[in-house]
């Protein structure tokens, strides 16, 4: 654990035993957490399900233009064979994939921001947007729960629901994830059980509806949670759900094959009342790099995985959910 770590985790118990409210930014390396006060819009905009920091935009909508520069096969191929490499080599068995694909669109990131449909959005200044389906953790009267989600389909496609539920690699894939985010939280809570498992959400897009498969998995903290907020968040991350299993030898393997730097992609956002605590993973995800936005996103690898058919569902990510 590095300096920046201990601090931010230290800061983050400070506040839960003041039962202080707080919003925080943990990148996917932990390498530039973010810490701000709840009522602080001045460079973040946040919209969880139940609460948000700001006042709904009065810019008039435009119809979205999006061009899709994807990430190339060849690229794609090369990091998806050494995966594939590890996996039979024992070192992982699941790993999340992802790649970057550069967009040109007539909005801007807030723009994008104001007009999305999301459970959660995220606007950081001149940084990033984030649309995100993926609840990371919930706490809510001292019981945690997580919601990872594997596991996606195009909606459009007939017996759409009977066929995601019926395949073999994504349901195999989703159950290891299931039993990797029990593990991880038995760490910080006892009775840990699944709640549901496999049940599937509509998101719809620019580029026509997904099915998502998630499960529910809660546990019970101790009395004294609120003082170790810190200490608990640090205990789960990176996310399973956008990593893999085990974790760290799969965060290893992702990055010597992803060859690029995730930042806040596959992090977490989060708000804490004082009490409760709502987060998610920052997945569906637009950068901004200079003149350029990189849109980030992946899928994940098991041997049961199809290089053309997981390149497919990492382009089909790529969206705005702006109907």
């Amino acid at each position: 654990m590095n300096e920046i770590q201990k601090h931010t985790i230290e800061q983050l118990n400070r506040w839960g035993a003041e039962g202080k409210p707080f919003v925080f930014l943990i990148d996917f390396d932990f390498e530039e957490p973010r810490l701000f006060a709840i009522d602080d819009a001045s460079e973040l905009l946040w919209k969880t399900p139940e609460m948000k920091n700001f006042k709904p935009s009065e810019v008039a909508k435009k119809k979205v233009e999006w061009e899709v520069l994807s990430v190339s096969y060849e690229r794609y191929q090369k990091a998806f064979l050494q995966v594939q490499s590890h996996i039979h080599g024992g070192d992982t068995y699941l790993l999340n994939l992802t790649m970057p694909s550069q967009i040109r669109t007539n909005l801007t990131l807030e723009e994008i921001f104001h007009q999305s449909d999301a459970p959660y959005k995220i606007w950081l200044k001149d940084q990033f947007v984030c649309f995100s389906p993926e609840i990371f953790a919930r706490i809510n009267n001292g019981v945690i729960s997580s919601f990872p989600m594997k596991g996606t389909i195009d909606a459009a496609l007939p017996n759409a629901e009977e066929l995601l539920l019926n395949d073999e690699k994504e349901v195999a894939e989703h159950h290891t994830i299931v039993d990797l985010i029990r593990n991880d939280l038995s760490i910080v809570a006892t009775d840990v059980e699944v709640d549901r498992l496999m049940y599937l959400d509509r998101i719809s897009t620019n580029r026509g509806d997904l099915l998502q498969m998630s499960s529910q998995i809660s546990g019970k903290l101790p009395e004294n949670y609120r003082q170790n907020i810190g200490n608990i968040l640090a205990k789960l991350l990176p996310a399973g759900s956008i990593c893999g299993a085990p974790k760290p030898k799969t965060v290893e393997i992702i990055k010597r094959a992803e060859q690029y730097h995730r930042g806040y992609y596959t992090g977490v956002f989060g708000i804490f009342d004082g009490t409760n605590l709502d987060s998610c993973v920052l997945i569906r995800y637009l950068e901004q790099q200079g003149d350029e936005l990189i849109f980030k996103s992946g899928g994940g690898i098991t041997f049961l995985s199809d290089c053309e058919t997981e390149y497919n569902e990492l382009m089909q990510k790529v969206y705005v959910p702006i109907g």
